[in-house]
């Protein structure tokens, strides 16, 4: 195993520890890696700030985000304790990073009552399908949103 990728997981799986050993939230810790150094660290703090977006992963995005000045991680990477969910694999995939390495897979997430495989699912199945209603709604100019996007000259896109 590449021993600088070692160090920089057991850096996330000590926050994760700290974070349980603090009672401040779950067993989930991770950092983001630019040019040798930690830029963002973040562990779950969903109880604690009655966020269910608080996840360790989101939290070191925002602060590594924060730290560069961007919304995209191009030319870092991720180290987490786990397994990311689906509401963080999206948000990785918007951040762009060039990698993400976790430790304990998602199974063993489940096996301590950490179970997404429901969320898994229920992305899987059309939308009348799903256990949550999702239905289009479309009032008059619905689209204009959009329409003010496609037309702006001063937007920045991502």
């Amino acid at each position: 195993m590449d021993t600088q990728k070692e160090k920089w997981m057991q850096e996330a799986i000590e926050l994760a520890v700290q974070n349980v050993t603090s009672g401040l939230g779950g067993p989930f810790g991770a950092i983001v890696v630019k040019d040798g150094k930690v830029i963002g660290r973040g562990s779950n703090n969903v109880t604690l700030h009655n966020d269910p977006t608080a996840h360790a992963e989101v939290q070191a995005i925002r602060e590594a985000c924060k730290h560069l000045g961007s919304f995209q991680l191009t030319g870092s990477v991720i180290y987490t304790s786990c397994e990311p969910c689906p509401m963080c694999i999206g948000a990785i995939y918007w951040a762009r990073p060039d990698a993400v390495y976790y430790a304990c897979t998602k199974e063993d997430a489940a096996a301590i009552g950490f179970d997404d495989q429901f969320i898994y699912e229920q992305l899987a199945m059309p939308m009348e399908g799903r256990s949550l209603l999702m239905k289009p709604l479309k009032p008059d100019a619905y689209k204009r949103p959009f329409e003010q996007w496609a037309a702006s000259e001063i937007k920045k896109e991502y």
